[in-house]
C-alpha cells in the first residue's frame, strides 16, 4: 500500500473479528492484525511511518493549493485537489494533527512444494479483508526488499510513501506476537491458538517471582462437556512430573485412570472394601506436634457434638486429657496399636477411672455421653472401619493422593469425618513438606463441605498455604453455585489470582455477573466468550482462557494424545475398555494402556 487509493475509506484502532464473536458479544483485534498472526502464510510484514518536518510539509502543501488554485478554472481536477489539500490543512490546523509519510508492505514467500500464486492470493486476501486495495509491486520489488533489511529503511523511495495524519497512520501497525515459551523449568504444555503449537507455560512459579501474581491459588470455571476434567488431568499430570505432592478431592471418578498410570493411592468407598483412615497413627521417629493434637481434637468434638464449636470449655478440656493420658499410655506399652479402638478403649477404661478418682462431675465432663456418642466408630460399631486403617498409614511420603466422595457425598456422618481427615492430611503435608510444592484441588465436592460446616477448613486453605510454598484450586462447573455461594465469592475468588476459564457458551446470558465476580476486564469477558468458537475441525481439543492477576490473559488449546486421552476419559465405557486390556495384561496399566492405544491405531478395536 504506497498510494492513498489503496488505502481503505475509513481506518480505526480496532475491528472485529467474525470467528470469535457472537451476536451479543464482539471479538476485538487490532485494525491491521489480518496483516500478522492471522495471516497464514510465511510473510514478513514492513511498517513506514516517517516523521519530516512538519513546518516544510505545510508550506509545501500551501504553495500546491496556490498552483492548484491557479490552475482550477482550466480543469475540474485541479479544483478537486485544491478542496482536498484544503481539507487538509485545514484539519492540521484546527485538530492539531501531526502529519507523516507512511509505507506498508508484505515480503511472502511460499514452502517448497507450495503454490507461489496460492501465497499471493492468500496476501491479497487478508489486505481486502481491510477494505484496501492490494496491489503486486513488480518493477521496485528489490528496492523495497532492500529497505525491509534492518538499519535500511532510510532507501525507500520517497515517491512510495502517502502523505496522512500519524492517527490514520498507527492504525496499521501491528503490534501482536506470537506465544512465547517460558523459561521456567516447571509447566505444563499446552497448544498456542491459531496454529496449535506446542507452548510451554507456567502458571503458578514464573507470574510470581514477575509480580503479576501474589499467591498460586486456582479458581477453575468449567461447565458439563467443556473439557474440564480433560485440563485438569493434563495439570495435575504436569505438576506431579514436577515433583509437587497432590490431594485431589473428588466426586466423579474423573481422576481415576491417572492415579493408576501413576501409581498414587485411590480412596473410594464402596460397600465391600469403604475408605479408611487412621488419624491416631503416628509415624516411627516422627513426634505428636500440637498441630496433629489440634486436629484429632477437632475430629473427636465433631464425631461427639457434630458441630465442633458446639463445646464448653470444661469439655475440651477433658477431651484434651484423654487424648495426652492416651498417648503416654501408648510410649509405655509399645506392643500397643494406635488407632480408634485402642484410644475408645483406654478412655473407656483408664481415663474414665482417673475422671472418677479426681470426682470431675458429669455436667463438667460427661464422659459417658462422650462414648455413647462415638460408639459406632469402635469395633462392632457401624462405622467402626473408618478410623482403624492398618493399611496406606504414610500418606506423608505418597504424592498422588485421590479421595473419591461420590458416594459419600450426602451421608450425613461419614461425609464430615472424611472431610476432615482429608483436610488433616494436607495441612500436615503443608506444614512439614519443605520446599516441595503441595497442591490441594477440589471439585464439586467443596459443595457438600461448605453445607457440613467446613467453610472455615477452605479459608484457612486459601489464606495460608501460599506461606508454604502450597497451592489449593476449586473447581465447578455452575454458574449458580458461584453466585449463591458466600465462601467462593469471599475466600476463594478474593484469594485465587489465576483464574481458569472454559466454554462459557452456555452461561452467555450471564457473563456480566460473572465477570463482575471474577473482576473480569471487558478483554477477558470477550476472550472467554470466544473459547471454541473457531476450532479446527479436523483435530480434536478444547480451549482454555487463563487469567493471571488481571494482568496477563491467554486462551490455550487442550489437546493430548491417544495415550492421554484414555487416561483422562470420564467416559464409563471406555474407561471399562482401558480396563480390559489392563486385566488381559496381568494388571499392568502402562501394558493395557499401550495395547489399547495400538489396537486403536491399527483399527483392530473402537472406543
Amino acid at each position: 500500500m504506497a498510494d492513498l487509493e489503496d488505502f481503505p475509506e475509513y481506518t480505526g484502532p480496532r475491528i472485529n473479528y467474525d470467528e470469535y464473536s457472537t451476536d451479543k458479544n464482539k471479538f476485538s483485534i487490532g485494525f491491521a492484525s489480518c496483516l500478522g498472526l492471522l495471516l497464514d502464510c510465511n510473510h514478513v510484514y514492513n511498517q513506514y511511518i516517517y516523521l519530516d518536518d512538519t513546518k516544510k510539509i505545510v508550506r509545501d502543501l500551501e504553495k500546491k493549493v496556490n498552483t492548484l488554485h491557479s490552475f482550477s478554472k482550466g480543469s475540474r481536477f485541479n479544483s478537486i485537489t485544491r478542496d482536498g489539500v484544503n481539507d487538509f490543512l485545514n484539519e492540521f490546523t484546527a485538530d492539531h494533527r501531526r502529519p507523516v509519510r507512511a509505507h506498508y508492505n508484505i515480503m511472502a514467500w511460499p514452502d517448497s512444494g507450495t503454490d507461489r500464486k496460492e501465497v499471493r492470493n492468500k496476501v491479497s486476501t487478508a489486505i481486502a479483508k481491510m477494505d484496501a486495495s492490494p496491489r503486486v509491486e513488480l518493477v521496485a520489488g528489490a528496492q523495497l526488499y532492500w529497505a525491509g533489511i534492518p538499519g535500511n529503511q532510510a532507501e525507500l523511495p520517497i515517491n512510495d510513501t502517502v502523505l496522512t495524519f500519524m492517527d490514520q497512520a498507527i492504525c496499521f501497525l501491528n503490534n501482536e506476537t506470537n506465544y512465547r515459551d517460558s523459561k521456567s523449568p516447571i509447566g505444563m504444555k499446552l497448544g498456542e491458538r491459531l496454529s496449535g503449537k506446542p507452548i510451554h507455560i507456567d502458571i503458578s512459579d514464573e507470574p510470581w517471582e514477575k509480580g503479576i501474581i501474589n499467591n498460586r491459588n486456582k479458581f477453575i470455571l468449567g461447565p458439563s462437556g467443556s473439557g474440564k476434567s480433560f485440563f485438569m488431568n493434563k495439570m495435575m499430570s504436569s505438576y506431579y512430573d514436577d515433583g509437587s505432592h497432590i490431594v485431589l478431592v473428588d466426586v466423579g471418578y474423573s481422576y481415576q485412570g491417572l492415579c493408576e498410570k501413576l501409581g498414587g493411592y485411590f480412596f473410594a468407598y464402596e460397600e465391600d472394601n469403604p475408605i479408611q483412615f487412621n488419624p491416631f497413627f503416628v509415624e516411627s521417629g516422627d513426634i505428636l506436634d500440637t498441630e496433629k493434637k489440634e486436629s484429632l481434637k477437632s475430629l473427636l468434638l465433631s464425631l461427639w457434638k457434630k458441630d465442633a464449636g458446639n463445646h464448653t470449655r470444661s469439655e475440651y478440656v477433658g477431651l484434651s486429657g484423654s487424648l495426652k493420658m492416651y498417648f503416654e499410655h501408648l510410649k509405655t506399652h509399645p506392643g500397643l496399636f494406635a488407632c480408634f479402638d485402642t484410644y475408645y478403649e483406654f478412655t473407656g477404661n483408664q481415663y474414665k477411672a482417673h475422671l472418677e478418682k479426681d470426682k470431675v462431675r458429669e455436667k463438667e465432663f460427661d464422659i459417658l455421653n462422650y462414648l455413647y456418642n462415638l460408639k459406632p466408630f469402635y469395633k462392632g460399631g457401624e462405622f467402626d472401619y473408618l478410623l482403624n486403617a492398618k493399611e496406606n498409614l504414610n500418606l506423608m511420603e505418597q504424592r498422588f493422593i485421590v479421595f473419591e466422595l461420590d458416594n459419600i457425598k450426602d451421608h450425613p456422618i461419614l461425609f464430615p469425618v472424611v472431610t476432615l481427615m482429608i483436610m488433616e492430611i494436607f495441612i500436615a503435608k503443608m506444614r512439614k513438606l519443605k520446599g516441595v510444592r503441595k497442591i490441594i484441588a477440589i471439585e464439586e465436592a467443596w459443595k457438600a463441605i461448605a453445607k457440613e460446616g467446613m467453610a472455615e477448613y477452605i479459608k484457612y486453605l486459601f489464606k495460608t498455604v501460599r506461606k508454604f510454598y502450597g497451592e489449593a484450586m476449586v473447581v465447578t462447573q455452575d454458574v449458580e453455585d458461584i453466585l449463591s455461594s458466600p465462601i467462593v465469592k469471599k475466600a476463594i475468588i478474593n484469594n485465587s489470582d489465576c483464574k481458569i476459564l472454559l466454554d462459557q457458551s452456555k452461561s452467555s446470558t450471564s457473563i456480566d455477573q460473572v465477570a463482575e465476580l471474577l473482576g473480569l476486564t471487558d478483554k477477558e469477558a470477550q476472550m472467554v466468550l470466544s473459547i471454541n468458537k473457531n476450532n479446527d475441525p479436523s483435530l480434536k481439543y478444547r480451549e482454555v482462557a487463563i487469567l493471571l492477576g488481571g494482568v496477563l490473559s491467554r486462551v490455550y488449546r487442550t489437546e493430548v494424545s491417544l495415550e492421554e486421552y484414555l487416561i483422562f476419559t470420564t467416559e464409563k465405557s471406555e474407561k471399562e475398555k482401558l480396563f480390559e486390556y489392563v486385566d488381559e495384561a496381568e494388571g499392568s496399566y502402562d501394558i493395557g494402556l499401550r495395547n489399547l492405544a495400538k489396537d486403536i491405531r491399527l483399527g483392530h478395536t473402537s472406543l
